[in-house]
C-alpha cells in the first residue's frame, strides 16, 4: 500500500471513529420556557426556574439546554412559538396560564409544567390537582382568592381615597374572578370603583388619564403575566400621577411601588424548574400532584408613602414581611 492511501485510510478510520463516538454520546434534554410576557423585566423569573433546574440536578449547559419564547403579550403568537418548540424538539415545556393552553390546544404529547395564577381546573389545565393525569401538571399561586385582602391593605394605607381605581387586563384568564371578587369586596364595605380595562402598553397613558379626571385616590393592579411583565412602567405612571398603588408581584415594590401582597411568582418558578428536573428524569406529569405555593409576601415601601404623604400605621408596618425604607 502507497504511504499516501495509508495516510488517507488512517484520516478516514479517525473520522468514522469520531462520529461513532459522537453518536454514542447522550443528547442533551431541551427544556422550553415558554411565556405570552415579554423577555423584559422577567429575569428574575428565569433566574428562578434556572434555579429549580439546578435543585433537581440540571445545569443549563453541561446536563440540559434551555429554549426561551416570548409572545410579548401578543396571544396569537403562542400557537407558531408552541410549534417551534415541538419541532426542535423539547423534553418539556414550562408555561404560564396562555402558554400552557396554547401548548395543550396542540395536541402534543410533551409534558407541559405550568405556572399559573388562577385556578388550573377552573382554566382547563388539568381535571384533579392530586392527580393531574395526561401530560400537564405545574404549580398554582392563586391571585383572585387574595383580592379582598389587598383591597383591605390599601384601604387601610391610603384611608383618605373617596374612590379607589382598579385597572385589569381582560385577556387574562383569571381576570374576570378577580375583578368579581375586587367589586363584590368594594360594595359590601360601599367602597366606590372605577374600572379601566387594558389590554397593551399604549392604554396605560390614557387609564391614568381617566383614574386622574375621575379623582381616583388609590390604585389597585390588577394580576396576570402582562402587568408583571410592565410593572416598571405602571410604577412610574402612578409616581407621576401621585397615586398610590397596590400591586400583586414583590417586584413592583421593591422598584417603587407603595405596596404588594400576593403570592411569590419567583418561587412558583422555581418549584416548576423542579418539576420539569424530575420529568427530566423520568417521573410522568400527570402523576405529579399540582403544587399549591403558600408563601405570601406583604411588602411595604415606606419610602414611596413619605413621597406620597402617607403615614402608615407602626401595626400595619410590624405585619409586613418586607419593609424598604
Amino acid at each position: 500500500m502507497r504511504r499516501r492511501e495509508f495516510v488517507g485510510l488512517v484520516g478516514c478510520v479517525a473520522a468514522l471513529w469520531q462520529c461513532l463516538a459522537r453518536a454514542q454520546q447522550p443528547t442533551m434534554p431541551v427544556v422550553g420556557f415558554l411565556r405570552s410576557a415579554s423577555a423584559v423585566d422577567s429575569a428574575h423569573i428565569v433566574k428562578a426556574f434556572r434555579q429549580g433546574l439546578q435543585e433537581a440536578g440540571f445545569v443549563e449547559g453541561q446536563n440540559v439546554a434551555i429554549e426561551l419564547r416570548w409572545a410579548d403579550n401578543n396571544l396569537d403568537r403562542l400557537p407558531a412559538l408552541v410549534e417551534e418548540l415541538t419541532r426542535l424538539p423539547v423534553a418539556v415545556i414550562v408555561a404560564n396560564t396562555p402558554s400552557a393552553l396554547a401548548a395543550e390546544a396542540a395536541n402534543t404529547k410533551i409534558p407541559i409544567v405550568f405556572a399559573t395564577g388562577g385556578d388550573p381546573i377552573r382554566e382547563g389545565l388539568v381535571t384533579s390537582l392530586n392527580r393531574p393525569g395526561g401530560n400537564v401538571t405545574g404549580v398554582s399561586y392563586i391571585f383572585a382568592e387574595l383580592a379582598a385582602k389587598r383591597l383591605s391593605l390599601l384601604r387601610q394605607i391610603v384611608p383618605k381615597a373617596a374612590t379607589i381605581g382598579l385597572l385589569t387586563n381582560p385577556v387574562i384568564p383569571n381576570t374576570a374572578t378577580e375583578k368579581k371578587d375586587v367589586q363584590a369586596a368594594a360594595q359590601a364595605i360601599g367602597q366606590p370603583l372605577v374600572t379601566v380595562d387594558v389590554t397593551s402598553e399604549r392604554d396605560f397613558e390614557p387609564a391614568f388619564a381617566t383614574f386622574t379626571e375621575r379623582g381616583v385616590g388609590a390604585l389597585f393592579v390588577g394580576s396576570g403575566g402582562f402587568f408583571n411583565s410592565k410593572h416598571v412602567q405602571l410604577v412610574h405612571l402612578a409616581a407621576r400621577h401621585k397615586i398610590p398603588a397596590c400591586y400583586v408581584w414583590r417586584e413592583a415594590a421593591v422598584d417603587g411601588g407603595l405596596m404588594s401582597y400576593g403570592p411569590s411568582i419567583t418561587d412558583s418558578h422555581r418549584q416548576a424548574g423542579i418539576y420539569a428536573g424530575r420529568i427530566l428524569k423520568g417521573e410522568k406529569p400527570g402523576d405529579l400532584p399540582v403544587v399549591q405555593s403558600s408563601k405570601i409576601d406583604f411588602v411595604l415601601n415606606l419610602k414611596t408613602a413619605k413621597t406620597l404623604g402617607l403615614e402608615i400605621h407602626p401595626q400595619l408596618i410590624a405585619t409586613a414581611d418586607e419593609v424598604i425604607e
